[in-house]
């Protein structure tokens, strides 16, 4: 099983790097969800050293987005990949919320070229709601996108194990599954012993350095990548895995 550590700064791509995690998805704003962090960002933490994959989000709100939007996500795809980062994190939905947006995520996945791409949580918007993991599955072998990250239609992923397990056994290796969102070192065991081979979990704890950000400033705190849970996140994926093989 691998471990990508979802970081927001260049310390927390070093943690990862340093302690062995297979790769990081880069954001920025976690607190709504994530969104497109900048370029000069990608490029110091492609420098690192660790396989970097850019989640691509223009703005917060739901993931049903206008022909603007669309292209604007594209750009910065095409920008994402010229500053070395080996993949994107991207996802659409059609305007009732029910099913992929494939005119969007092919466009994208051609602007992404040989990088990798994933789908992200936006799937478990139609699995939440009652959509049918037989057509998503069909829809994202088709698209023919190299991983999609998932809690399974729930809050957290120790809610959705028997839809992510359903995803495991439908997709059939065609496309990796990634679990993530409210995930814990906890949790890793069961999520092995479903086939998932990815854990995703963003590791973080509230910065000791916050300041005053006076009138306009936003909130004061901020979070960092906590390097123990990364270290127990790393060392419960190979006991998991030893323990399968």
């Amino acid at each position: 099983m691998d471990v990508e550590i979802v970081v927001q700064d260049q310390a927390g791509a070093r943690i990862a790097h340093g302690l062995g995690a297979q790769r990081v998805e880069l954001s920025s704003a976690l607190g709504v969800g994530g969104l497109t962090p900048s370029i000069g960002l990608i490029r110091r933490c492609v420098a690192i050293g660790i396989p970097v994959h850019v989640l691509i989000r223009p703005r917060a709100g739901g993931f049903v987005y206008s022909p603007e939007e669309v292209e604007l996500v594209e750009d910065d795809i095409r920008a994402s990949m010229a500053a070395g980062a080996a993949g994107v994190v991207v996802g659409a939905l059609t305007p009732d919320q029910t099913a992929l947006d494939l005119p969007a995520l092919r466009r994208w996945i051609d602007a992404a070229g040989d990088g990798s791409v994933t789908v992200h949580r936006c799937m478990d918007v139609i699995i939440g709601t009652g959509g049918s993991v037989a057509a998503l599955t069909k829809d994202l072998t088709q698209l023919g996108v190299t991983r999609v990250l998932t809690s399974g239609g729930a809050p957290r992923v120790a809610d959705g194990l028997e839809n992510i397990g359903k995803l495991c056994n439908a997709l059939g290796g065609q496309v990796a599954v990634m679990a993530g969102g409210g995930a814990t070192v906890r949790d890793i065991p069961a999520l092995a012993a479903l086939g998932v081979s990815s854990i995703h979990l963003s590791a973080r704890m509230p910065s000791t350095h916050a300041g005053a950000t006076g009138p306009g400033g936003g909130q004061a705190a901020f979070s960092v990548t906590d390097p123990d849970v990364v270290r127990a996140a790393i060392l419960a994926a190979q006991e998991a895995d030893s323990s399968i093989t």
